[in-house]
């Protein structure tokens, strides 16, 4: 079998092949969206929690970021022609090759902000119910 010089994609595979990026790393990934006939740029920014199948054809990267308090993960083919460029912003250490623990973690810390709020509220209302009763004492004394 002889190379031809065939390009299937209208990408730089060898380029994206040697982005250094691995999970914990925060990118912004630029995808193209279709919408009414015309082509724009959609950046989705956050953390990689996991890299699959290296440097194939059928390469994949997952990226987790929180929108509005919900956490959004989107799965990006790494040669796709729909994704524009990778940018890498900032890259960290880890123990793991995979992050999905931090689904878990982000879930935990969720409640744990709820149960503080909903004590906070609590404590609220009673501050709110013994603020009358205080100044009923202060006009009957004043009387």
């Amino acid at each position: 079998m002889e190379k031809t010089g065939l390009k299937l994609t209208p990408i730089d595979i060898n380029s994206r092949k040697d982005l250094d990026f691995k999970a914990g790393d925060t990118v912004r990934v630029f995808s193209k969206i279709q919408e009414k006939g015309k082509t724009r740029l959609q950046a989705f920014e956050g953390l990689v929690l996991a890299r699959k199948h290296g440097a194939e054809i059928g390469a994949t990267f997952t990226v987790r970021k929180i929108a509005s308090g919900v956490g959004v993960e989107r799965i990006f083919p790494l040669y796709s022609p729909n994704v524009d460029k990778i940018e890498i912003i900032k890259k960290s250490k880890t123990r793991r090759s995979k992050l999905y623990y931090i689904r878990d973690k982000a879930v935990k810390e969720v409640k744990k902000r709820l149960k503080s709020t909903t004590l906070s509220k609590k404590e609220s209302d009673a501050l709110q119910y013994e603020a009358p009763e205080e100044t009923q004492e202060d006009t009957k004394t004043e009387e």
